[in-house]
């Protein structure tokens, strides 16, 4: 016996699909797809990695307080910026945002490896579904829409005055097909 189903699949992009069908929206968004930049990403988080590792071995070396001095602050921008550059890699290798919206329950994660915490909201409490705008003179919306950082927001809805950012780097397109599918589907707006 077959059971007909409706099933809709919408490839927004190479990095959004949407699926549609009986009891549920679910909404899946890659972090990249550009493999170039990628490995780019890579080559300067181990260019980085071996430069901070250079001057940690030679720290031992050093014979003025002054200069040990030095090299801690500057090591301690270096590991700052290790776990950002770490951080910018394993989410764009790995990582990818699911919103699904299933027996009135909205849910969200930033999922990387199949891991991440699920945030789950009710339907009737949530409100203001939009897509933030972004500002050409803005020196830091340039900076989060750029490939390595993992920053960057483009849409939001509110649950109780908490306001809950998602689509990261989406570009106009997307946010479009996403916004006209959940205020379609759910009435978010």
């Amino acid at each position: 016996m077959l059971y007909k189903t409706n099933i809709v699949v919408k490839v927004i992009s190479e990095r959004v699909s949407i699926l549609k069908k009986e009891n549920l929206l679910s909404i899946v968004i890659l972090a990249t797809n550009n493999k170039k930049k990628l490995g780019l990403l890579f080559l300067w988080l181990m260019a980085w990695t071996v430069c901070g590792l250079i001057v940690f071995m030679n720290y031992f070396k050093l014979q003025t307080n002054d200069t040990k001095l030095f090299v801690i602050i500057y090591l301690s921008f270096w590991a700052y910026f290790e776990y950002k550059i770490v951080k910018a890699f394993v989410w764009k290798k790995f990582g990818k945002e699911k919103l699904w919206v299933q027996e009135g329950i909205l849910n969200y994660q930033r999922e990387i490896n199949k891991k991440g915490k699920i945030q789950k909201y009710n339907l009737e409490l949530v409100q203001n579904l939009n897509i933030i705008e972004l500002s050409n003179t803005s020196w830091a919306d340039n900076i989060n829409q750029s490939f390595w950082v993992k920053a960057g927001e483009r849409m939001a809805f509110s649950v109780q005055s908490k306001i809950i950012r998602f689509g990261l780097q989406l570009n106009e397109k997307e946010c479009l097909a996403i916004y006209k599918e959940l205020n379609n589907s759910v009435r978010l707006a």
